[in-house]
Parts: structure tokens; sequence; C-alpha cells
């Protein structure tokens, strides 16, 4: 009865004084219904849809306190031209507040590529720091005590690589490898449908991330062996819906990969981890954040029999939407940056990086990267968003958005296991065709007014060209190149001679775990190069091709 009187009064709601009025010309295109009501949450169980936060389907949140036990890390995405440079802002960036650090690399480093390489010139330091041996992994961590930061490492291809140089460098320090914190993005299924910087095929490519899961189960347990990235998938232009579904469907290849390589799902599932974006629209990315908790909850309970709560649980760090940064009025990205953080704050993710006004014009200033982390700041201390769990659970517009967005990743997960699963899709060329066509339509309706995207297609000034912007020596990659050369002129030569082709050797065996004898080249002073090199020569490379 309390629902059909609700039913007839919002009708009568609708045809009223409000349909009149219910048209913004500044508003675009306006997708959701006007209002929600209990009518919009039809077969909704409290019990099997909500729960608790810390208990499943982890809807509310993986923590039980959430942030009244602690704040979730902020860890400031950072990396440029050389180690010593990048050293600095990450000491800066601890100083001042700074709880976790995130290493961002050159694309010659993501690639597997030294410094001196043809393949690097014009790169080197470009879009993230240059690493190319022990010897700089050391200069990126002086004076930081690896047993007291977290660190994050967007790596893929060569994740093995620069973990074990993680890991040598914690060993001069004297910490132990049980004792490291911290997490690598080690996704290569996103790299061959989103971002580009993959090295080897596929399947020697699962096979060193399975390598990987293996022996950070056994020698580093601490560490989070993947991050199980959606955030490039939707800087690529896909839909909250398609950006969970895609890189849940990775997810499951993940496992099932470590499955068949005869791991115990509890025994590693528990250090996987994902990567969300913050976009724009706050209220759906909070439902989206909480539909992605409860779709992984129900796969690893569901599918894989996984029984610990913590295999249950979608433990998520975050950035801020890169690619809705505007060159045009940089100011307004503070304001962007705002929202999509209190987005992920009411979302419930475990850590947070912030990007900074200018980084859609260069990388990010000292002052800028001050303010991206003072926007975290302030969100945590002074707004009230970290002071109760999950504040609009029971929204009847999120809690309906939230069953919105599971339903359409529940049908995009049934259509990649229908061809397959991830990697076939891929394949297939489905999930790139799919993140394209959202992203056509993405940019068609920001050039119809059909989005508004203030300072872009309305609300323009003219603007002086900005000032101070951070610029990277064009030298660098002639520093680089000086120390690789003073590198191999004091190494055993012999002695990484000696583990390169133990390791060549390894490769040929797929029962072999590779770790140990990629950590022996490392301890060695090999060159990232070297290392990939040789794994090169052995696996191939994947020359991309989509079929559509």
């Amino acid at each position: 009865m309390a629902n059909e009187t609700l039913k007839a009064g919002f009708e009568a709601y609708t045809a009223g004084v409000v349909a009149k009025f219910d048209k913004n010309p500044e508003r675009g295109n306006l997708e959701p219904n006007r209002l929600y009501t209990p009518l919009d949450l039809e077969g909704f169980d409290y019990e099997r849809d909500l729960g608790l936060p810390g208990q499943y389907p982890f809807t509310r949140g993986v923590q039980p306190t959430m942030y009244r036990g602690r704040f979730w890390t902020m860890r400031m995405y950072a990396g440029f031209s050389t180690a010593e440079e990048s050293n600095k802002r990450y000491r800066y960036l601890l100083a001042n507040g700074g709880s976790g650090l995130s290493c961002a690399f050159d694309l010659p480093t993501q690639i597997g590529y030294d410094s001196t390489d043809a393949m690097a010139e014009g790169e080197v330091g470009k879009v993230g720091v240059a690493i190319d041996s022990l010897a700089d992994m050391e200069i990126l961590f002086d004076q930081i005590d690896l047993s007291k930061v977290s660190t994050s490492m967007t790596i893929n291809a060569p994740a093995s690589v620069l973990l074990c140089m993680y890991i040598a460098v914690a060993e001069k320090q004297g910490v132990a490898a049980d004792q490291l914190r911290g997490t690598i993005q080690n996704d290569i299924l996103k790299e061959y449908a989103a971002r580009g910087t993959y090295i080897f095929p596929p399947k020697p490519s699962m096979r060193l991330i399975t390598n990987i899961f293996e022996y950070c189960s056994k020698n580093v347990p601490k560490w989070n062996t993947i991050s199980i990235s959606g955030y490039h998938i939707r800087e690529a232009g896909s839909t909250a819906s398609q950006e969970i579904a895609f890189t849940i469907a990775d997810g499951i290849a993940y496992v099932e990969a470590a499955v068949k390589a005869g791991m115990d799902v509890d025994d590693f599932a528990g250090r996987l981890s994902f990567f969300w974006n913050a976009h724009n629209n706050v209220l759906e990315e909070v439902a989206k954040f909480r539909a992605s908790r409860r779709v992984w909850a129900k796969v690893m309970k569901e599918r894989f029999g996984a029984k610990k709560a913590k295999s249950q649980m979608l433990r998520v760090h975050t950035q801020t939407a890169g690619s809705m940064l505007t060159a045009q009025q940089p100011n307004n990205n503070i304001v962007r940056v705002a929202l999509q953080t209190a987005a992920a704050v009411m979302g419930g993710t475990q850590s947070l990086h912030t990007n900074s006004k200018d980084e859609a014009l260069a990388l990010p200033t000292e002052e800028s990267v001050t303010i991206a982390l003072r926007t975290q700041q302030i969100v945590a201390c002074e707004s009230g968003l970290a002071d109760t769990v999950d504040p609009l659970g029971g929204s009847y517009y999120v809690e309906a958005l939230t069953n919105k967005i599971e339903a359409e990743a529940w049908d995009y997960i049934k259509k990649i296991d229908e061809l397959g699963g991830a990697p076939e899709a891929i394949a297939k060329g489905y999930i790139q065709k799919e993140i394209q066509d959202s992203a056509y339509k993405w940019q068609m309706d920001i050039e119809k007014g059909n989005k508004i995207i203030v300072g872009v297609n309305k609300y323009q000034t003219k603007e002086e060209p900005p000032k101070n912007l951070l610029r990277v020596d064009g030298s660098v990659g002639e520093m680089q190149a000086k120390k690789i050369a003073a590198l191999k002129a004091k190494r055993d030569n012999a002695k990484v001679a000696e583990t390169l082709a133990a390791l060549k050797v390894a490769c040929g065996d797929d029962s072999v775990n590779l770790m140990p004898l990629i950590l022996e080249a490392v301890r060695a002073y090999a060159t990232e190069g070297e290392i990939c090199g040789v794994m090169r020569e052995v696996f191939g490379e994947y020359k991309s091709h989509v079929a559509l």
C-alpha cells in the first residue's frame, strides 16, 4: 500500500509543474531521473546487496571502521628526469605529509630499454624517471627508509625487473624483503587493450605475472603483486561500467592463470589490488566504487571458491582523472580534482593520488603538487567526509546507480566469458572497440554541447600562456649514458654475463620461476635493457593487431 501511494504521488509530481521546468540548457544532456524514490530499489535486499562495512559483499567498504581507523594512503605520483631529481621530489612530498610514494618511470624504462638504446632517443626522463640499473634505484630511494614507506610503482611489462631492483635496494639498507610494503602495477592485459607499453607476447607475460605472485607469496608477503588497472581503460574513453567490467575481467584472467599454475587462490588473492579512476561525475563514481567491490566479492566467492575474507575484498588505489584536466583555464583543475577526491573518499578508496592543476600542460611544479596534496589533506581533515563509513549509503539515487552499474558490469563480464575470457576478447578486438565507441560518443557529446566542459566548450576566456611550467633538461639522456658507461666500467662484467646466461636458459623452461634469476642479475648490476633483452631473445615481442 505504501508503495502504491508513493507511486501515485510520484506520477502526480511528474505530471505537475515540475515537468514544465525540468529543462536547463546549461546542464547539457540529463541522463538520470529527476528524482529517485524507493520505487527505484525494487528487489533491493539489505543483507545481500549492502551488508556492513568489512563484511561480504563489501559494498560499504573493506574495513569495518574505514577512515575512522586511519586515513587512506596519500600516495603522490611523481618521477621525472634523473633519479637524483626524483629523489628530491619524493623527500619533499614525504616531508609535507605524503604517506606513500608512487613512482612514475619514463617510457624507455616502461618498455625495457636502457637510456642509451636508439629506441630511447628523445624520451629519456620525459614522462617519468629514467631507471637503467640498481645504481639508479639506489639513488632514487637515497635517505628514504624502505621499512617505513609504502611504495607503488607504475610498471607493467618489466615489473619483475623493477621489483627486484627495489628488493635489492632494501637489502642494501638492511631491510628484509618480508618487511617491504607497496604495489607494482604488473597488469599487462590492459596494456594490450588500452595503453600500449607492452614488450612480450601474452603467454610469457602471464608467466612473469604468475612467477611474481608465487615468489612474493613466499618472500615478499606484504607486497601487492598486481594493481589491476581500470584507470587507463577509463582514460582511453570507457564508461564507468566498462571500467570496472573490463578490469575485473582482466582480474579473472590473472586468477585463472595463477590457479592453473598450481597456486591456491587463498594463497595469493589477498595481495591483489585494483586501480580506479576518479572521474568528474561525483555520484556516479561513488556508485562505481561500491558496485566494483560487490562484483569482485561475488566473483571470488562464487567463481573461485575463495574462503578468506581478504581474498574476496577489492582493495583499490585511485587517481583523479588526468583526461579531465584542461589546458584551458588550468586553475579550474583544482576544483575538478577536489570533487574527484571527494568522490574517491565517499566511494571508499584505500589510497589516492591527486593530479596537479598544470598536468595538461607539463609535469607538475612543486607548487602545484603541493596544492594537490593539500587537497587530500583538506578533504581528510576538514570536510567531514571521512567521519563516517559509506556516507551516501542508503541514498535512493546512489543505491539505484550502484545496482545499475553492477548489472551493466555483469552483462559485459558475461559477454567476455562467452568470447573465451579477457585475453581472447582483447585478441578479437572486442574490448578495444567498446572503449573506442564510448570515447567517440563522449567526444561527440562535447562537440555538440550535450556535455559541458567549463572553459572548453562553454565559459571560454582569452588567456595568456601559463608561466613557470616544469621543463625536463634535454641533457638527461647524455647524463644517463655517462652513468651507464661508468657502471659497466666498474662492475664485474663476467658475473653479469653469467647471470644473464642463466636467465636465458631459464626463460626456455616454463617450469622455472624467473624471479630469483632476475634478482641475481640485478644484484650484479646488469641493466634493465640487458635483462629485458635476454627475455626478448627467448620470448619475442608482441606486435599489436586488432581484428574488429
